[in-house]
């Protein structure tokens, strides 16, 4: 889960720093630390799951999916 930025020879700090941004939010981990910083309890994860299974229910209804 480590992310290598190598820096070219004409690559600024900036550069290199944008690249290791993109590639922390391409393999999800800042997500991953976002989702880790708080503890939700196991049921508040389910019922989150079971509202966005309804929200995804009533859109198919409402749009004839």
């Amino acid at each position: 889960m480590s992310i290598v930025v190598k820096a070219g020879p004409g690559d600024s700090t900036d550069s290199v720093i944008r690249k290791f941004q993109k590639k922390a939010v391409a393999e999800g981990i800042v997500q991953e630390i976002r989702e880790r910083s708080v503890y939700r309890k196991p049921s508040e994860i389910r019922q989150e799951y079971l509202a966005e299974k309804r929200r995804k229910i009533m859109r198919a209804k409402r749009y004839g999916r």
